[in-house]
């Protein structure tokens, strides 16, 4: 048995069992006495140490060896969480958690021993014991004899890189057909996926199906798609409302339905609802793919790098790896980010490490990368044509799947996008340009690589482009001649350290000196109070001082002198192409294989849309500087900021309206297409205007065709399972106030409360004022921002202890799917308005002056009541602390839910009465 003290940290006094089985309640300073002379046992060891204020802290935490023992799988980061996880009756109490988690350590333990017949799990062991793995012992001593039977901290088994399945070449699966599909074919799909003893009929969602056929119909002409907007009430079930149409599609046509969605959070959200149509594993794999950017896999060469770093300097670092490489061999899909790796795996791992575990974008060796042939995204990218639904992101989609001419060979023809009320920012952050400091250093970055190197830093992903084609360049002088050029003029790009140059007055090289009048030119014209507050400031292009004209001038040269050598360098690999097709059959030394077409494809569209198009469209900024902005964009000149700390300067431009690109993109490539949310329309109560802000919002408006229109309401009781509280009597300025009646709200509802704030300073502030009183009463509180684990850690947390509420900024209300009573109270801190930024203004004057700030805020209220009722079951209170809603956003709400403008004093004894408390 393993026996050692245990810590559960709380908020003013903490948990402590002694290993011969002593409960004591410690304060702060007593702790930090014990932990000089003892190692306990802690769950998420990060978690633990922020909140005693401990960086570095050393523990045994018990979710390293939930890691090892059962890699890439889930559970929550607490000690309820574990409890759950192995089985074990839930902690009720400081001293329940202490000894579940001491019990769950020992049950591991023993699962272990049932492991050790698997390959390298021994080896593995052993080196973790080599690392001072507080558990490694204990396991070591639990598996006896065997243990003995591995050889001792042997390297190797670190190497799963060889030990990896190898993905196979399919022939092309053909274009998919364009045979529709009927109402009647979609209902006899939706009875077979209902006929499950445990599934629910609902008449909305066989309407929904039905209705959403014409999106799956051939397209109606060469510039649209058959497109149908779709608004679904939450609770009508529209998953497997585009579900049973998209399986009877693939039925008849046999292509692969491409469902996007916002945030690669909800993509692993939809891609578990797909456990319920997909039960058994092996089949769900053939038959479904995630899609994401190639930075969120994990890099075999880099892990390999990483793995010889880190034997060639010390053994006692590697123990994040040894984690890393149990959860490689796991994993579905080798998804770092969104995927089966946990949040807490990453942290504790360590943040930077995990990083270095991906690549950076346009930083693939693809067919050159000795591991190619094991490789996580390509074998997704090899997959997706096959599969029935791949599930991607609108970023994705927008960027890869429309826009790149060699990453696809075959372009999905039908389309769904889920949370369609976000096109808009995905799009927003698609198509638009940034020149700033960070921008053009990673450029540099990237082409150049890692210029200087510390013997204890890793640099696995400084690879620059000599790196990336240096086998090309030893056989062609002409590549080696161009790519000499672009190293050269890659020179004016900034090197680390750029913005410490700027703050000191001492820019280097022309995109340094721009940057620096740009930032001395947003300081100027912002007031003292904006220049010291926590957001990012921004000011108009002109009038131009003199010294932005000139660097602007000088930087656009640099910048051509820069874009010709990466034009031939583009230009000579694409020619690689054009050669082979005259080259001999008969020399098979002379014909590029598959693999080497692929990756000197990729290669090419990387430094076209890394480079050429980046740097072009830089140019493109500069050479109207002194001119009005070109009418379908807006301009800007920013100092980014993050937590009151400057963190970047630059000249932004964004499209007025970023659907324009993707429609275009999207009206000639795809046959049909769905685009659907619970809050597509507006609530003006004029139809025909809700629908035209819908299609504006969406960027239908911009097709030949006009979209087909659906709408159902939620079938809910909101009259009986929802209230809506406005309080009268709480200053919006004070922020002491809020936080105030935010912690009485929380204790009413004894716990399930969100609460939500338009600042990230604001939630900090009522944290500290909020957590103390919460605990008091047992309520356990989280917090964005201020607990930092990611944000799915935090829902997973919340959502599995109806006790916790949890503290998020605005941007959260979209992310949280929780139903019954871990959510029951939601608050806003104040009216979540538009920030009046240079952007919004302008988009604001396009789109329909008041109108359009309405309508934004009304559907950020409903997005956010949305969260509240998730179920027929469930039963919420929506709480503004802000007297100022206009009565003609009320409509945000369904019409039936009681809309009460009363005091705090009031609210809390209605919300007592409404709870049955």
């Amino acid at each position: 048995m393993f026996y050692v003290p245990v810590l559960v940290p709380g908020f003013a006094s903490h948990t402590w069992l002694t290993a011969d089985g002593e409960v004591l309640t410690l304060d702060g300073r007593q702790v930090a006495l014990r932990l000089r002379e003892e190692m306990p046992l802690v769950c998420h060891g990060p978690a633990v140490a922020r909140r005693l204020h401990r960086e570095g802290m050393t523990a045994a935490d018990v979710l390293s060896l939930f890691a090892f023992v059962r890699p890439a799988c889930w559970c929550v980061p607490t000690p309820a969480g574990l409890a759950d996880a192995c089985g074990l009756p839930r902690p009720q109490t400081g001293e329940d958690a202490a000894v579940a988690l001491l019990e769950a350590a020992n049950q591991l333990i023993h699962e272990l021993v049932g492991q050790a017949d698997q390959p390298k799990v021994l080896e593995l062991l052993w080196l973790a014991k080599a690392a001072d793995w507080p558990f490694a012992k204990a396991c070591l001593q639990a598996l006896g004899e065997r243990a003995l039977t591995a050889q001792q901290a042997d390297m190797s088994a670190l190497k799963v890189w060889r030990r990896l399945p190898k993905w196979e070449d399919m022939a092309p699966p053909g274009r998919p057909g364009n045979a529709p599909i009927s109402a009647t074919e979609v209902d006899k799909v939706l009875s077979e996926v209902l006929s499950h003893p445990t599934a629910e009929d609902r008449p909305e969602q066989r309407a929904y199906a039905r209705g959403v056929v014409p999106a799956f119909a051939p397209a109606p002409d060469q510039e649209s798609p058959a497109l149908v907007l779709a608004e679904a009430g939450t609770g009508v079930g529209k998953t497997l409302g585009y579900l049973a149409p998209a399986f009877a599609w693939r039925a008849k046509n046999l292509g692969a339905i491409w469902v996007s969605t916002y945030t690669r959070n909800l993509q692993r959200q939809l891609d578990s609802e797909l456990d319920k149509l997909y039960p058994n594993p092996a089949i769900k794999e053939k038959r479904v793919v995630v899609r994401k950017g190639r930075e969120n896999y994990l890099c075999l060469m880099n892990l390999e790098e990483l793995v010889n770093f880190e034997t060639q300097t010390s053994s006692k670092n590697i123990l994040g790896l040894i984690l890393a490489v149990r959860w490689t061999e796991a994993s579905r899909a080798g998804e770092v980010i969104g995927g089966d790796m946990p949040g807490w795996l990453r942290e504790i791992i360590g943040l930077k490490r995990a990083a270095d575990l991906t690549v950076r974008r346009g930083e693939c060796w693809h067919g050159a990368c000795p591991h190619y042939g094991a490789c996580f995204a390509e074998k997704a990218a090899r997959a997706a044509p096959h599969a029935e639904i791949v599930v991607a992101n609108h970023a994705f989609v927008m960027t890869q799947t429309l826009a790149d001419p060699y990453g696809f060979d075959l372009k999905p023809t039908h389309y769904v996008f889920d949370e369609g009320h976000h096109l808009f920012e995905a799009a927003d952050s698609a198509f638009g340009g940034t020149l700033s400091g960070l921008e053009t250093r990673d450029l540099r970055r990237w082409l150049l690589g890692a210029e200087r190197t510390s013997p204890t830093a890793f640099t696995a992903r400084a690879r620059g482009l000599r790196k990336r084609l240096e086998d090309l360049v030893a056989s062609d002088q002409d590549l080696s001649n161009a790519l000499h050029a672009v190293e050269r003029a890659a020179q004016i790009l900034p090197a680390s350290g750029w913005y410490v140059r700027l703050k000191n007055g001492q820019p280097q090289g022309p995109v340094e000196v721009f940057l620096a009048a740009v930032g001395a030119q947003v300081y100027a014209r912002v007031k003292p109070t904006d220049a010291r507050g926590s957001y990012s400031i921004e000011t108009q292009i002109l009038p131009l001082t003199e010294e932005i004209a000139a660097a602007a001038q000088q930087l656009e040269g640099a910048l051509g002198q820069l874009l010709a050598p990466l034009k031939t360098l583009q230009g000579l690999i694409q020619m690689r192409f054009e050669d082979e097709e005259e080259t001999d059959p008969q020399d098979e030394d002379a014909i590029l294989t598959d693999d080497q077409r692929r990756r000197l494809g990729g290669i090419a569209n990387s430094i076209r849309q890394r480079a050429v198009d980046q740097v072009a469209f830089f140019q493109s900024m500069l050479q109207g500087l002194d001119q009005p902005t070109p009418a379908d964009f807006v301009d800007w000149f920013e100092v980014t900021r993050h937590d009151g700390a400057d963190l970047d300067v630059g000249y932004f431009r964004r499209f007025v309206d970023p659907l324009r690109p993707f429609m275009a993109l999207l009206g000639g490539q795809a046959q049909g297409a769905l685009i659907t949310s619970a809050t597509l329309t507006d609530q003006t109560g004029i139809e025909e205007i809700d629908w035209s802000e819908a299609e504006a919002q969406t960027g239908t408006r911009h097709l030949s065709t006009p979209p087909i229109r659906l709408k159902l309401a939620s079938p809910y009781d909101y009259e009986a399972q929802a209230r809506v509280f406005v309080v009268q009597d709480v200053a919006r300025n004070h922020p002491h106030q809020a936080a105030a009646a935010m912690a009485r709200l929380m204790l009413s509802a004894e716990g399930g409360g969100l609460g939500l704030f338009t600042s990230i300073a604001r939630l900090k502030a009522a944290y500290a004022q909020i957590a103390p009183k919460l605990e008091a009463a047992g309520l356990p509180l989280l917090a964005q921002h201020v607990d930092a684990m990611d944000v799915t850690t935090l829902i997973d947390i919340f959502r599995t202890d109806p006790r916790a509420c949890m503290l998020g900024t605005d941007a959260l209300r979209d992310g949280v799917d929780v139903s019954g009573q871990s959510l029951k109270l939601l608050v806003f801190d104040r009216m979540p308005w538009p920030r009046p930024t240079l952007a919004h203004r302008t988009r604001r004057a396009h789109f329909g002056s008041r109108t359009y700030d309405d309508r934004l805020t009304r559907l950020k209220l409903r997005q956010a009541f949305g969260r509240l009722i998730r179920t027929r079951e469930d039963r919420g209170a929506f709480v503004l602390l802000d007297s100022r809603l206009p009565t003609r956003l009320e409509s945000a709400f369904p019409q039936s839910v009681q809309i009460k403008r009363i005091s705090l004093k009031e609210t809390l004894s209605a919300l007592k009465a409404f709870y049955g408390v």
